[in-house]
């Protein structure tokens, strides 16, 4: 009974407005700081920090969220060394191979064209891309299509900062079902 008397008690003392007409009068504040705390810029000067910046490095080793560390440079040789070393994680599903579709439609149709053949809306105005249903594109792996798709080849540019990485894959397993003429 003590302590429900001692919690109603210390419930209503912070209500200092408790009981007014005033919505907006204040009650009593017990951690003004946490309350009223004033933040600092990203890039300004703090006391309160070891290096005296607001903004700190990043522990050593690690990664942002959702970052892959891909250690292939650009070039045919990597693409090769790519496609020998890296796996598919992806297995060909209807949900993956929509995911696929969708991201085939959105950032390679304007060039491949919606059947991977090169014929896509941008070709009269730039030099035609292959296809990706010619003979030397279906024997390309999966690695050394996620490698294209990452770094580019030739004039196509990287479109790592426009596909997420899983989607990477994904589109490499809707270009196989493009190769193999089927659709999802």
């Amino acid at each position: 009974m003590r302590l429900l008397l001692l919690s109603v008690l210390t419930g209503l003392s912070g209500c200092g407005g408790c009981g007014t007409s005033d919505p907006l009068q204040p009650g009593r504040e017990y951690t003004k700081d946490m309350i009223d705390a004033v933040p600092y810029e990203s890039f300004s000067p703090n006391p309160v920090l070891a290096q005296g910046m607001t903004l700190q490095t990043p522990a050593p080793g690690t990664l942002a969220r959702d970052v892959h560390p891909f250690p292939y440079g650009p070039g045919p040789e990597e693409a090769l060394r790519a496609g020998r070393e890296l796996r598919n994680p992806a297995t060909a599903s209807p949900e993956t191979l929509a995911r696929g579709d969708v991201v085939f439609h959105t950032i390679c149709f304007t060039c491949h064209g919606a059947a991977g053949e090169g014929d896509g809306p941008v070709v009269p105005r730039f030099p035609t891309p292959p296809s990706l249903t010619a003979a030397h594109a279906k024997g390309l792996p999966d690695g050394q299509i996620f490698h294209i798709i990452t770094r580019g080849q030739g004039l196509m540019p990287p479109h790592a900062a426009q596909v997420r990485w899983d989607d990477r894959w994904k589109v490499a397993l809707y270009v196989r079902q493009l190769q193999g003429g089927g659709k999802p």
